[in-house]
């Protein structure tokens, strides 16, 4: 097959890049669909990412309602196999229970994708219901690091990140209910935002009510990217519960201009929890390079419970998934999950959150309340918070005490062990504040290390404006211009 672009002319093409092309007429959406399919043939089976490809929409990209004259033209998008649904299309879940399940409608928010030119191609790996760090079990499949496979890309995102960061196209959906958008992003080296509550819509499924903390986003590789693709898919759908939120003007334009001078808070003593100290040094050196920015940088840490808001995080999140499986069990007639087919920690959880009282929900926005005021008061004094994206190195594939095929007897032992690595991202759902991901940083194991910024509600926009104006002053160079040994540029 004749392909329509060298693999480094693709690479070196962001969305916005490729829907130039395609309006000036040098390319069109079928060849950029066909690239794409090329690249997941090329890279998957060494990373494992991609699920399935929708071959009819490979071959005919306005098929499933596409809208050619959107800002994207037709840019491949491979879709999360977790979260909006696609009318016709299998969902899965990364779970062995819901093989064969069909969506019967598109979600809002696809519609809002396909709007806004986005080519949905494909489904992207994900661990049983979003719910823990790698999309890691063997009776499923294992998605591989494409910096180095013998890592996890963590998750649950896991399939978009390694298919973004191997270059297979420049952006994909993800979710993320506490770092599942932020943390692949930043292990595996690419632009991850985690949205403000009330700028995508999970309807007609859900809504912020009734998710409380997990929010629709993508992943990317350039902040002009992730900019276009929040002006074009935000936006509640008739019938939200709470206002969604406006700006003034398009983050597309806001990019441009370089953030005033901000003053930004580096931060990782977050109650029990500390980043290891090449992670500290990783960030105080970005501190550096920001006051060379012309920002002012300190140390401080936001006057947070944190003991009571991971214990009302944790709740949440036993409470809610408890429900999520109820629900997808009982239309299969089943009167508790089955253990050959839904993950022992999930079986756990169904068990100590599926009775779970009013009274504890109450308690838990209670947490949630205090926790959301005491991080407002701190962004009344800082515009940013940075941290690392994790506090501890990224696991190898096969370390089962993070996953949910872990026979930890004890759910909230299991949680408490996520929290010790994935400490800094959850906060930002249980708040509804925008988080982002940047690949500035290295582990001391070579894989790439997110910088975390957080700003307060409705903040989204600061975010990338800041992470446009680093940018530009490295010249793109994300990674510091760096490449993962799985790409499509490598022969």
């Amino acid at each position: 097959m004749t392909l329509a672009m060298t693999w480094d002319e693709w690479a070196r093409h962001d969305g916005t890049a490729l829907a130039d092309l395609v309006r000036q007429g040098q390319v069109s959406p079928a060849e950029l669909a066909a690239q794409a399919a090329a690249g997941i043939a090329k890279v998957n089976p060494a990373v494992n990412g991609v699920v399935e490809v929708f071959e009819d929409v490979v071959a005919d990209p306005l098929k499933d309602g596409l809208n050619p004259d959107g800002a994207f033209a037709g840019v491949p998008y491979l879709m999360k196999d977790l979260g909006p649904t696609l009318k016709g299309r299998l969902q899965e879940m990364g779970s062995l229970l819901m093989r064969g399940n069909r969506a019967a409608a598109d979600s809002y928010l696809t519609g809002r994708i396909r709007k806004a030119g986005l080519n949905i191609m494909g489904r992207t790996t994900t661990p049983e219901f979003g719910c823990c760090s790698s999309a890691e079990n063997p009776a499923v499949y294992i998605t591989r690091n494409p910096w180095n496979t013998d890592y996890t890309t963590n998750g649950s995102s896991a399939g978009s990140c390694a298919m973004v960061a191997a270059g297979v196209l420049p952006l994909s959906h993800a979710t993320d209910g506490g770092g599942s958008i932020r943390i692949p992003a930043g292990v595996n080296g690419i632009l991850g935002l985690k949205p403000s509550r009330g700028v995508l819509s999970i309807a007609p499924g859900a809504s912020d009510i009734t998710g409380y903390v997990s929010t629709q986003g993508c992943v990317s590789r350039s902040v002009r990217d992730t900019a276009a693709f929040i002006d074009n898919c935000r936006g509640g759908a008739p019938g939200e519960f709470m206002p969604y939120w406006t700006t003034p003007e398009p983050y597309t334009d806001l990019i441009k201009r370089d953030p005033g001078k901000l003053r930004v808070a580096l931060s990782h003593e977050w109650g029990d929890y500390r980043a290891t100290p090449q992670r500290v040094e990783e960030l105080a050196r970005i501190g550096r390079f920001l006051e060379g920015l012309g920002h002012h940088v300190e140390w401080a840490v936001p006057n947070v419970d944190f003991r009571a808001a991971f214990a009302a995080q944790t709740f949440c999140y036993i409470s809610n998934f408890a429900q999520t499986v109820q629900n997808y069990i009982a239309p299969l007639g089943y009167d508790r999950p089955p253990a050959d087919l839904v993950e022992p920690i999930n079986i756990r959880i169904w068990e100590a959150g599926l009775n779970a009282t009013y009274t504890d929900r109450a308690k838990m926005i209670a947490a949630f309340n205090t926790t959301s005021r005491a991080f407002g008061a701190f962004f009344e004094e800082w515009d940013i918070v940075l941290t690392p994206i994790t506090a501890l190195p990224t696991p190898l594939i096969g370390t089962k005490e993070y996953l949910t095929i872990s026979d930890n007897p004890d759910v909230y032992d299991w949680f408490g062990n996520l929290w010790r690595n994935f400490a800094y991202t959850p906060l930002a759902n249980l708040c509804g504040i925008p988080g982002l991901s940047m690949p500035l940083g290295q582990q001391d194991n070579g894989l790439p290390l997110g910088i975390h910024a957080m700003a307060k509600q409705a903040g989204d926009g600061l975010l990338l404006q800041l992470a446009a104006q680093i940018e530009r002053a490295i010249g793109g160079q994300w990674n510091g211009g760096r490449l993962p040994g799985i790409h499509v540029t490598a022969n």
